[in-house]
């Protein structure tokens, strides 16, 4: 097995102006396992703040680090942004990083290490397996649970929190992924298709890790809401059955 020696980062951003910086500052501030390199690649999906300012200006404040900035001139959402993030991504691993304070970078040693020591394919964070988390909405952890149990039925898989923005993947992987989703139900799309994609006529080896989580209110800029809840069941549905 070729050594694996690059990671991209692929950072969704719509209205993440204040923290943008910060999070791109811890990002590049932590070490990564097994000598790997770091790309980055940001798409800004039509935000209507100055993200797309920030993110101009970071190339030039971080030299040495490849970047790939991407502006969307009409917003799509997650899933779409995730998908030309895909595409621009080089490395020989594919991490999601969200552009807010929710998730933290000192766990990419956790999130990599399956893959690197040739364990895994993909890797789940997990916010729910003991690792610190802000107390937060108990309806939007209700909601979670019900999603990823009903996920799970139709997968096979024993997940416990399909929802989380931390995921980890061969590129090989990340590439074949072919998503339609364009907003959050891209959570589901994922782990349906990792569930039944098979590689060299094997199924994935799927792992899960525990990650802290400092989630955010409504009122410090969370997005997701209960319509997006009921769009994930839809698409927990869709995928199970259809590409």
């Amino acid at each position: 097995m070729q050594p694996l020696k690059r990671l991209s980062i692929v950072i969704p951003v719509y209205n993440e102006e204040p923290y943008l910086e910060e999070v791109l500052r811890r990002v590049i501030a932590q070490p990564l396992p097994g000598n790997l390199e770091r790309e980055i690649i940001l798409v800004n999906d039509a935000s209507q703040d100055g993200s797309w300012t920030v993110m101009q200006s970071l190339p030039e404040k971080n030299p040495g680090i490849p970047f790939h900035l991407i502006n969307k001139t009409v917003n799509e959402g997650k899933g779409a942004a995730l998908r030309d993030g895909f595409a621009k991504a080089t490395g020989d691993l594919v991490l999601i990083q969200d552009a807010d304070l929710e998730y933290d970078p000192a766990d990419y040693p956790k999130l990599l290490g399956p893959i690197l020591d040739g364990r895994a394919d993909v890797v789940f964070g997990s916010r729910f397996i003991g690792e610190p988390h802000r107390v937060m909405y108990y309806w939007h952890q209700f909601a979670n649970t019900l999603l990823t149990t009903l996920s799970n039925m139709l997968t096979n898989l024993n997940l416990t929190d399909m929802e989380v923005c931390y995921k980890v993947f061969r590129r090989d992987v990340a590439r074949r992924l072919n998503l339609k989703s364009p907003r959050f139900g891209v959570e589901p799309e994922i782990t349906a298709k990792v569930a039944r994609m098979r590689i060299d006529g094997r199924r994935l080896r799927i792992y899960e890790t525990g990650i802290s989580y400092a989630g955010r209110t409504y009122e410090e800029g969370k997005k997701i809401g209960w319509t997006d809840a009921v769009s994930a069941i839809f698409h927990i549905l869709r995928f199970r059955f259809r590409d």
